[in-house]
């Protein structure tokens, strides 16, 4: 196979480079000349072979783990590698296909449901850990409706200006009518578009203290309750983090159990998911964080694929991804991030 990156090398230095990249991915170990020498089918003999290596070791794609051992790539190398698959990605199944479609749609459930079934089948598909970056909160009201339940409680339905549906349930005061949540509904719906939830539940709060609303005082109540039951979420999107298990498989000594178990904790922090996200947006499409390329990851030993999905203005809403060991299966997984992302796009389409 091909690899756009290293176009600049010889054909024999390719040839030698593919095979220890190959081989580091299914093994994890270093790999010879005497090795490759017979892969190649005799073609090169193990000095010449030694001699390629060598000068790919000073070009920085490989390195020596041990005096006289064979080869890994470095993180570069395998920078390398991975963006020539990005030009000549895998093609997932139909099956593969049709079974993240399943997972990942709606079939009654909620947004935030359907993420948190896409990491669970990033992680499946990919046996490594699926993350998904939920999209933020203070998106502004589209619409918001009261749905009467009966048993003196109401649906809170929210529309957000990106696409995302959400609900609420809340208790009604007593002897409330029943047009009363009409005109909740319509009230907020006129005056108070356009805004974000904490913006709205502010305005209109201020209005009931100084009575300048239209309505009476059971139908603001149902009014501020409803909007209250949106205020005070997280200022901003959430993490989904599932298969972490996954990472701690090959993990036989201590010090990178703790380097994994110190990436947890970072990935659990606020502004981690801010930088993640941020991350998204340097270029479209997926993008891939090798190790040390991205500080959550340069100790840990793992690396990221990553796609950012969009609502329907193209703008950038929430990410999804895949965090494995730096030597997953980089081909099917850009694959199947790249069309899990497109698939929640077109949810918020």
């Amino acid at each position: 196979m091909p690899i756009a990156g290293i176009k600049t090398l010889d054909e024999r230095s390719r040839a030698v480079f593919q095979h220890i990249v190959d081989s580091f991915l299914i093994s994890g170990e270093p790999i010879g000349s005497q090795t490759i020498s017979k892969l190649m089918g005799a073609n090169l003999s193990s000095a010449s072979i030694r001699s390629v290596m060598a000068a790919l070791e000073d070009m920085g794609l490989l390195f020596s783990p041990h005096t006289s051992s064979g080869r890994l790539p470095t993180d570069l190398g395998l920078r390398i590698f991975v963006d020539g698959l990005l030009e000549i990605r895998g093609e997932l199944s139909q099956g593969e296909m049709s079974g993240i479609k399943e997972r990942c749609s709606l079939n009654g459930r909620s947004f935030p449901k359907v993420l948190e079934e896409a990491s669970s089948a990033l992680s499946g598909l990919s046996e490594c850990a699926g993350l998904v970056i939920s999209p933020k909160t203070d998106a502004p009201l589209r619409q918001l409706e009261f749905v009467p339940l009966g048993d003196g409680r109401s649906l809170v339905v929210m529309v957000s200006d990106t696409g995302i549906v959400e609900n609420r349930v809340i208790d009604l005061p007593l002897g409330l009518p029943a047009s009363a949540l009409v005109q909740a509904t319509n009230y907020i719906n006129t005056r108070l578009s356009n805004s974000t939830v904490d913006e709205a539940r502010t305005q209109i709060l201020q209005e009931i203290k100084e009575q300048e609303t239209e309505l009476d005082i059971l139908t603001n109540k149902v009014v501020a309750d409803g909007l209250a039951s949106w205020a005070g979420g997280e200022e901003g999107g959430s993490l989904i983090l599932r298969g972490q298990s996954n990472l701690l498989q090959e993990v036989d000594a201590i010090e990178d159990l703790e380097r994994i178990r110190t990436l947890f904790d970072a990935l659990e922090r606020r502004e981690s998911v801010v930088n993640l996200l941020d991350a998204t947006r340097e270029a479209e499409g997926v993008q891939i964080f090798i190790g040390s390329e991205n500080y959550l990851f340069e100790h840990s030993g793992c690396s990221m694929i990553i796609a950012p999905y969009h609502d329907e203005k193209r703008k950038i809403v929430g990410a999804l991804g895949v965090i494995g060991p730096v030597r997953m299966n980089y081909a099917k997984i850009i694959s199947v991030v790249d069309y899990t992302s497109k698939l929640i796009g077109k949810m918020l389409d």
